[in-house]
């Protein structure tokens, strides 16, 4: 990866929005999503009794 690219990426994250930043935002949406598959998918297979 370039220092060019590392550079942009972090001026994306800091940048001086209301909340944070939109690579900061896409982490924390990616990791609700990514958290709720997983236990969807830990969690489906004790309803079954067999």
């Amino acid at each position: 990866m370039q220092i060019g690219a590392i550079h942009d990426a972090t001026t994306l994250a800091l940048s001086d929005s209301a909340g944070p930043g939109p690579i900061m935002r896409s982490v924390i949406v990616l990791s609700v999503v990514g958290v709720v598959l997983i236990a969807w998918f830990v969690l489906r297979g004790y309803g079954n009794d067999d």
